[in-house]
């Protein structure tokens, strides 16, 4: 199955986007795709070989998951590839143009969601990721 692309450009250094991207005490304030979710919990090695792990979690305590995966390439402020806790690939990249840093995730689909929510979902978390950096 093809693989699944959303986008974002976001008026800040590319230094700034990656900090926010990766660092911990960032991610745990924009790691979700709407405001009922939180992401109360996160942890990145970021190594290659190492492991992240996002704790997302509805406010109401009634559904929470552990977002995990392994970096399998990791070039710092361009691109990062992982493989998630399932088995399937995702890769972030890094773009500088003129005053913006263009962020571009692509990961493999699930098999249990429609694609276009899973699009809608990822696309939501990217799009809170660019408001949060921004602001």
């Amino acid at each position: 199955m093809e693989q699944i692309a959303v986008k974002t450009s976001i008026k800040a250094p590319i230094s700034q986007v990656w900090e926010n991207w990766t660092s911990p005490k960032h991610i745990t304030n924009w790691n979700f795709a709407s405001s009922d979710w939180h992401c109360p919990k996160a942890e990145n090695n970021l190594v290659v070989g190492g492991e992240f792990h996002y704790f997302m979690e509805a406010k109401d305590s009634s559904f929470g998951f552990d977002f995990w995966g392994t970096y399998v390439t990791i070039e710092e402020e361009k691109f990062l590839e992982m493989v998630l806790g399932d088995g399937r690939k995702m890769s972030v990249l890094f773009e500088v143009s003129a005053n913006e840093t263009i962020v571009t995730e692509n990961f493999d689909p699930e098999t249990t969601n429609p694609v276009e929510l899973q699009k809608t979902g990822w696309q939501l978390i990217l799009d809170n990721f660019k408001l949060y950096v921004e602001n």
